[in-house]
């Protein structure tokens, strides 16, 4: 009897959950769901195409192919950028815009299983779940244009495809180029290993090469003929490493050797060196940029070498927006939380005992509105360029195990199998249905634009990035 009891209630409960979802948010679920596999099927080819920045041809024509045979007018080579693209249907305002991402990460290739195995050794691999998030917000901006179309309401939306978010970030560019300048409000997501809204900010982060350069001489011979590269190279990085004793926590500094000289008998002429600095936000991480910059010529003094210091970009932290993340956290909690197999929980569990972590499997629950931390911690991303210049209301849905650790094998893994697109389906319904908030209610895009412009103050925006063209094909 208790059981049936039990039982009676759940089903109350589901049917009155499901009475909460208004009529035209169902219709927007049904259309994520009418598209699903044709969206799962572009997120797996993107997956095997692993194309890295500014090299995503395949993955790019997919979206902007698939866009464009959902009725959307696709402009193409965007900003001077082969595989950045703005997909748009619809006309008048409100303008609301969707970003969509599809690059990957050199040298992570996995196969779609959750011991470590590479599909193609030293290839790359969607370790951040790119290949969800381009697809996920296409699914999403396809939703809202067919309820454009229908008449129920009325208005522009966009897709934006951007490329080459993990290294030279191209976001930069599309900016300079007046890509999101019409645009009220732009709504964007993350894959993660939880899900709710997003409304935390990034770190500053400044991207730089420094190169120095000595002269060759043999290193048993004669060396004193020789001036050291790989000296001013080990001397620089020596003075990061002390130099981190007497900056603040939240400071990071991070470098990636990418020539140290080529063979041991040859005093080295020439060494470079990739460096990263980050802070919480733009105006912690400059002085401390400053002096990580300055340090290449005392490096190259010691050594009595040259040195040429490169500018590749710089982001901004993300401006947050609470007034858009709590109509997001409406819609996430009106979708509830994503349910697994237990085929699915026990390749979550694998994938925490491969890489050392609590074998809990997957976290499905949605979690509560957040407080805005001070100090966030957590990566860079040129989303938060955009998000100087537009309202940015963003998302995190699961995609991968509880505590995986990202940019890594474990998230390529996931990305190709029912884990990760049933995540990127979540976050497509979530997306088309917060967009479609903004689309009914006019109120509501001014209150998320005037918090915008009271976070935002008086910064006039300038994006970090050296003259001339994009880095095509660097």
């Amino acid at each position: 009897m208790n059981t049936k009891i039990t039982l009676l209630f759940l089903l109350i409960g589901l049917v009155a959950f499901g009475q909460k979802i208004p009529k035209d948010k169902k219709q927007l679920i049904a259309s994520v769901e009418n598209h699903k596999e044709e969206l799962i099927s572009i997120s797996d080819q993107i997956w095997a195409n692993a194309e890295i920045a500014f090299q995503e041809t395949e993955s790019s024509k997919l979206l902007a192919d698939y866009a464009e045979a959902n009725g959307f007018t696709v402009e193409r080579g965007v900003a001077d950028i082969p595989t950045a693209f703005i997909a748009t249907y619809g006309e008048g305002k409100p303008v609301i815009s969707v970003l969509g991402e599809f690059d990957a990460l050199p040298g992570i290739s996995q196969k779609a299983q959750p011991t470590k195995e590479p599909l193609e050794a030293g290839a790359a691999g969607h370790g951040c779940g790119h290949n969800l998030f381009g697809t996920a917000s296409l699914g999403a901006a396809i939703a809202v244009k067919e309820m454009i179309e229908a008449g129920k309401i009325k208005g522009t939306v966009k897709f934006i495809g951007t490329p080459a978010e993990e290294k030279f970030f191209g976001k930069l560019w599309m900016l300079e180029a007046g890509v999101w300048d019409d645009v009220d409000v732009n709504v964007s997501w993350h894959p993660s290993a939880d899900t709710k809204a997003d409304v935390q900010s990034s770190l500053a982060m400044v991207d730089f090469i420094v190169e120095f350069n000595g002269q060759a001489a043999h290193a048993a011979a004669d060396p004193w003929n020789g001036r050291s590269a790989s000296d001013a190279l080990e001397l620089y990085t020596t003075g990061i490493n002390y130099y981190r004793e007497h900056i603040k926590p939240t400071v990071r500094i991070h470098y990636h050797i990418q020539d140290g000289g080529q063979v041991v008998n040859v005093v080295p002429d020439y060494s470079k060196l990739w460096v990263r600095v980050r802070n919480t936000d733009t105006k912690g991480m400059l002085p401390v940029f400053e002096q990580v910059k300055k340090m290449a010529e005392g490096a190259a003094i010691m050594a009595n070498v040259d040195y040429k210091y490169s500018l590749v970009s710089g982001i901004r932290e993300t401006l947050v927006n609470r007034t858009g993340g709590a109509v997001m956290q409406e819609n996430l909690e009106l979708l509830g939380p994503l349910e697994y197999t237990e085929e699915e929980i026990a390749f979550g569990k694998k994938i925490q005992e491969m890489t050392d972590k609590p074998q809990v499997g997957m976290d499905s629950k949605i979690y509560p509105f957040e407080e805005t931390r001070e100090n966030p911690g957590g990566g860079s991303t040129d989303v938060g360029d955009v998000s100087w210049n537009v309202p940015n209301i963003n998302l995190g849905v699961t995609v991968a195990p509880k505590d995986t650790p990202w940019h890594s094998w474990a998230v390529v893994a996931c990305g190709r199998m029912s884990i990760g697109h049933k995540g990127m389906v979540m976050a497509s319904k979530a997306m088309s249905m917060t967009m479609y908030d903004l689309f009914e209610d006019a109120k509501l895009v001014e209150e998320v634009k005037t918090e915008f412009k009271e976070r935002k103050g008086d910064d006039v925006y300038k994006a970090m990035i050296p003259d001339g063209p994009p880095p095509i094909g660097n």
